[in-house]
């Protein structure tokens, strides 16, 4: 809900202390009350947590997951 105190204010910040890993971000307005922000990120499993655990701190974000993938180049 864009409408909590300095919501958009913590995720960017968040964002920012990650700006290496993350790779893009997307903000799509799903009806006047919500939006939904999608990162792409690229990094270990320690830093893609960390950013998780982050946004998962900001008071006022509804959901939070992690969908992770890989190329499987380095898998064997």
């Amino acid at each position: 809900d864009h409408r909590k105190r300095d919501i958009i204010k913590k995720l960017t910040h968040v964002q920012h202390d990650h700006h290496d890993a993350i790779i893009s971000t997307q903000h799509i307005h799903i009806d006047h009350d919500n939006c939904l922000e999608i990162l792409a990120v690229r990094g270990t499993p320690t830093e893609i947590d960390a950013i998780l655990k982050g946004l998962k701190a900001v008071k006022g974000l509804k959901h939070a997951s992690l969908a992770a993938g890989s190329t499987g180049r380095h898998l064997s």
